[in-house]
Order: C-alpha cells, then sequence, then structure tokens
C-alpha cells in the first residue's frame, strides 16, 4: 500500500534511504512518466523505496489564487497514478506562505536527508526549487555530495520535436484536440472520481447524470463532450458529459456530468474514470429548461454518432 505525507517536518520515512523524483506531476504526462520510471527502476535495482516528491498546491496556483492555471487532475488521481506506476511514498508538501521562505539548502536538509534519507534524486530538465526557485541540479549535486546521495537529470521527452508539458496538454484540451493531448500524456486524457450526488434536475429532465467533483480545482476542460464511462460494467460505456458550472441553472462550482446512454442503475459511492473523445460546443446559458432540455438531445445524438466511430482506447482504473 502506498505511503503518503504531507509536512516538511517529522520522524524519518525512510530510515534505511530511498530514491526520490521531484515534480509537480499534473496530468502525468510522458515526461512525468519517463522521470517517476527512472527512480522505480533504481530504487528497485538499490532495493530502496521510491519516492515522487510534489506539492499541494501547485506552486503555480498557490502564487495565482485570484485566477488559479487549470489543473489535469485532482491530488487524488495523481497520487493513484503514481501507485501505478510502483511509488512506494508519494509526498504532498503542504505549499503555502512558510514554505515559500525554505532556501533550498533548507530543503535538501529537512525533506530530502531527514524525512527521505535519499540516496539518489531524479529531477525533470530546467528543474528549480527552493526560496525565489533559488535552487536547481547543481545545488541538489553540490548539496549530496555534502549529505551522502546523488542527483541526477533525465533527457527531455519530446513529441513533435518539442518538450512534453502540462502546459501543451492543456492548451490542447481547451482547443479540444485530444489526439495531441493524448500523445503528450501517452493515454487518453480522463477524469476518475467517486460518484457523488447533485440536484438531481437531471433526472426530472430526463438526462439521469453521473457525477464527479474535482477537488475545488480549477478544471483545464469546460464544455460539452463524447465520453466513454469506465467502471460501470465490463467494457467502457458511451456517454455525453457536461463540464462546467451549469450556468442555466445558476451553479457556482465546476462538476463533470456524465449522462450514460440507456443505462438504468444506481453509481452513486463508485468510482468512475470518464474518458473524452470530443467536443462538442461550449457550455452555454439558456432562457429557459424546454430550450436546454431541446440541446441535450441533440448532443446526445451527435455523442452517439460520434461514439459509434470511434472506440474506447483506455482502460481506466
Amino acid at each position: 500500500m502506498i505511503r503518503l505525507f504531507r509536512d516538511v517536518d517529522g520522524g524519518p520515512l525512510c530510515p534505511d534511504g530511498s530514491v526520490v523524483c521531484i515534480g509537480a506531476f499534473d496530468g502525468l504526462h510522458r515526461g512525468h512518466r519517463a522521470l517517476v520510471c527512472r527512480a522505480v527502476e533504481r530504487a528497485r535495482a538499490l532495493g530502496l523505496p521510491a519516492v515522487a516528491l510534489g506539492f499541494e498546491p501547485l506552486p503555480r496556483e498557490f502564487f495565482a489564487q485570484g485566477s488559479p492555471p487549470p489543473r489535469l487532475m485532482p491530488p487524488r488521481t495523481k497520487v493513484e497514478g503514481l501507485a501505478r506506476l510502483g511509488v512506494d511514498v508519494v509526498g504532498l508538501l503542504r505549499f503555502n506562505r512558510r514554505f515559500t521562505a525554505i532556501t533550498a539548502e533548507e530543503f535538501v536538509r529537512r525533506v530530502l536527508v531527514g524525512r527521505l534519507g535519499a540516496r539518489e534524486v531524479w529531477v525533470g530538465p530546467e528543474f528549480r526549487f527552493g526560496h525565489r526557485r533559488g535552487g536547481d541540479l547543481a545545488t541538489l549535486q553540490r548539496e549530496g555530495a555534502e549529505h551522502g546521495f546523488t542527483a541526477h537529470e533525465i533527457e527531455p521527452v519530446l513529441v513533435g520535436g518539442e518538450r512534453v508539458s502540462s502546459t501543451r496538454i492543456r492548451a490542447a484540451l481547451a482547443a479540444g484536440d485530444f489526439e495531441d493531448a493524448a500523445r503528450l500524456i501517452g493515454a487518453p486524457y480522463a477524469i476518475s472520481g467517486r460518484v457523488v450526488r447533485g440536484r438531481q434536475l437531471g433526472r426530472t429532465l430526463g438526462f439521469p447524470t453521473a457525477n464527479l467533483r474535482f477537488a475545488g480545482k480549477t478544471p483545464a476542460l469546460r464544455g460539452i463532450y463524447a465520453t466513454w464511462v469506465h467502471g460501470v460494467g465490463d467494457a467502457p460505456w458511451p456517454a455525453v458529459s457536461s463540464f462546467g458550472t451549469r450556468p442555466t441553472v445558476d451553479g457556482i462550482e465546476p462538476l463533470l456530468e456524465a449522462h450514460l446512454f440507456d443505462f438504468d442503475g444506481d453509481l452513486y459511492g463508485r468510482r468512475i474514470c470518464v474518458e473524452f473523445v470530443a467536443r462538442l460546443r461550449d457550455e452555454e446559458k439558456y432562457p429557459d429548461l424546454p430550450t436546454l432540455v431541446a440541446q441535450m438531445d441533440r448532443d446526445a445524438v451527435m455523442a452517439r454518432r460520434i461514439l459509434q466511430s470511434t472506440p474506447s482506447t483506455q482502460a481506466c482504473a
């Protein structure tokens, strides 16, 4: 079972040592996977636990609290994905005002050495850390020589001649280019979570939905989509999904609502995964509910047509 910790200070978590990789890991794209898999490979070779070290909230979210940048996945999904890649320990350090004052050297001493007993540290290209981003790979290597660990940088992962990044994935999703997003991620873009109870308005309109919250984060998608839903039956289930704030009924919190075609059952509390296939349109505010229902009917017809010619290519966890 994977172990999760949030605090900079505390007792040693890996008394015999560890192999650590550090990153944001938002989206767990091909670059992240290359970094994590390298650390896991080295950890297995040394007989040590593999640690993925990140931050929550993400630094860019903390410094842009008024208009936080979109997230590709909520924290729980990130932890689950890291576990599937073979990570033994995940650190989602609390990124707050106090944390921003920690120097790079102090971070090494308190976290990498004090908590994790790092033997090797792996980072991605252009990695920076610590107060005012004052630390880099050279800092890690210098500190490692003093504290008994080595530090390494993986080669950049390129797609289309450019480095894979969460920024590129967000741009692809915003443009509705799910094929490009899948190339960058290494798998179709999908969101998983536990089905929660909503206002049940969709049921009264003839469109019952399975609803997923996005952990209070700003999602990278907004609109109406053709989707496959995993975790309902033996095979992916076709659906039309809305991701947004439901302006026609004065919604506030972003909510992913999946209407599963020809499905009759109770999904509350079930963990499902929604795989995005195609963007149908923007989210809009309609003058009344009948107008909204008429548009939902058109959306459903379009989504069914798209999914008939676009099979699912992913088995979501």
